[in-house]
């Protein structure tokens, strides 16, 4: 028998004598990919399949949302430098936490995961075609660890709120799971009751993925910022040619369709594999960001200035915008939701402070001081 079931046999003997509301009360959850998963009791060790995780995790271990990982994947620090210097600025001893690979690419070695002994492995359901044609289930099951998949990014509004329940149930921070829910929700529906009631006209949108990360047009279909785009009032054009939740439109076709209003996503991608040689050619927006917006202008100006957009009338009319590409990664949609429906629609919204909203956010659930900076105007406003 292995440490980790010896010591679970030890528990399970233990809660023979525990209140019948015990931590080590046994429960099942049911995964995004609707798998029911197992567990004797609340998750000691876990490994995150993907860094930005730590974002809805924050939420529901604000007290220390490292305390049981042990490994995850090295992505936050190459897609948001800044916010994952402010994590380990809370959390020091997250920097000895050993980084993983990426199932995706193959970096990632099921024997690595396996050696940590984890109670469960995190995965994006994203990952999950790649964890199937490598049999990651079947080959962690026959050592005791789970696997559960969760996703914040491919179907936002179908799978946001079972994730964080399944966070909540894992860490036995159910209640808290619930707090956070109701808050999405109040603060959505500030944008949404208001679009329901004056129908007002839509204007076409074009969010421009990645800006500056590779070559023009990455965008949204119908879902995650595509799916943003039409709570918050828009029309996404992305959604008339991609069937997914992200792919590439010609340059040509954004031409010939003119958008109203385009917003591109910007991060602090410093350490990004993708960023030029040269400087970096994004546009800088999320954590601390409002620091440097005038160099955050001066890239956005310059994105706007390829064949795609030069004549678009978004450009033409100024109504040209940067928001946090991580916001596509994390449970924090209301956010730029509301942010977007005060571009689209200012008059509907002009007394809507989103900044004010994801202030209170990071003020109620998050470890980490709310640091200004996740969007902005070409043309200051």
């Amino acid at each position: 028998m292995s440490i980790r079931n010896t010591a679970l046999a030890a528990l399970a003997g233990t809660v023979l004598f525990l209140p019948v509301t015990s931590l080590a009360d046994p429960f099942t959850v049911t995964d995004v990919a609707g798998r029911e998963v197992a567990f004797d009791g609340p998750v000691e060790r876990v490994v995150l399949g993907e860094g930005r995780l730590v974002y809805a995790l924050a939420a529901i271990e604000t007290e220390n949302p490292f305390a049981h990982v042990v490994a995850w994947r090295n992505d936050l620090n190459t897609t948001d430098l800044t916010g994952f210097n402010n994590y380990l600025a809370a959390f020091p001893e997250a920097a000895d936490i050993p980084f993983l690979g990426n199932l995706t690419d193959g970096t990632l070695q099921a024997e690595t995961v396996v050696d940590l002994a984890p109670d469960v492995m995190l995965l994006t359901i994203g990952s999950k075609k790649a964890a199937d044609e490598v049999k990651l289930e079947e080959m962690l099951s026959q050592v005791g660890v789970q696997l559960v998949y969760v996703d914040f990014r491919e179907h936002i509004i179908d799978n946001t709120k079972p994730s964080l329940r399944v966070l909540g149930q894992l860490f036995d921070k159910s209640e808290r799971a619930e707090e956070i829910i109701a808050f999405w929700d109040e603060q959505t529906a500030r944008v949404t009751d208001v679009l329901a009631q004056a129908n007002p006209e839509k204007p076409v949108v074009f969010m421009y993925r990645a800006a500056g990360l590779g070559d023009c047009c990455g965008s949204f279909g119908t879902d995650n910022y595509g799916k943003m785009v039409e709570m918050a009032g828009g029309i996404n054009l992305g959604a008339e040619f991609l069937p997914g939740y992200t792919g590439t439109i010609n340059p040509e076709q954004v031409i010939a369709s003119n958008p109203q209003i385009i917003v591109v996503t910007g991060s602090d991608w410093t350490n990004s594999p993708s960023t030029s040689a040269d400087g970096p050619s994004y546009v800088n927006v999320g954590p601390n960001a409002a620091a440097t917006a005038d160099a955050s202008r001066v890239a956005l100006a310059a994105l706007m200035e390829q064949p795609a957009f030069t004549d678009a009338q978004a450009v033409q009319s100024g109504k040209v915008y940067a928001i946090w590409h991580q916001f596509y990664a994390s449970p924090y949609q209301f956010a730029p939701i509301q942010q977007m429906a005060k571009w689209f629609h200012p008059d509907l919204f002009a007394n809507l402070d989103p900044d004010a909203t994801f202030r209170e956010f990071h003020e109620r659930f998050l470890p980490v001081p709310y640091q200004p900076g996740y969007w902005l105007a070409l043309n200051e406003e």
